[in-house]
């Protein structure tokens, strides 16, 4: 009466299935990741990276710090030459170029 069945050794060994099982949601997880969060990051860093090679002189640009201005130089070590009012110069981070507004047409040949 006081006695309980043990239900323990009834069950068998777990097997290679029953591991595989268990790493499954670890996978699902995983793909739902890289599809919600790490891909589109990668081709919004892509993107941005595209827009700043871009750049030239006369384009429109926003600055990560708000700042508007109109680029006068582009230099080759990463700096960039924006012109935020009438002979006001600064010199920006390539990097820190967050939008470009008003894109310049190429001088045609």
């Amino acid at each position: 009466m006081f006695v309980t069945p043990a239900f323990a050794q009834a069950a068998g060994p777990a097997g290679a299935g029953g591991a595989f099982a268990s790493f499954v949601p670890l996978i699902l997880i995983f793909a739902i990741m890289y599809f919600l969060l790490i891909r589109p990051q990668q081709k919004k860093v892509k993107d941005h990276r595209a827009m700043v090679e871009a750049l030239r002189r006369g384009d429109q640009v926003v600055t990560a710090g708000g700042i508007v201005g109109k680029v006068v130089k582009v230099g080759d070590d990463g700096i960039v030459e924006v012109e935020i009012a009438d002979g006001v110069k600064v010199k920006v981070v390539r990097q820190t170029i967050t939008q470009v507004m008003n894109k310049t047409e190429p001088a045609s040949a």
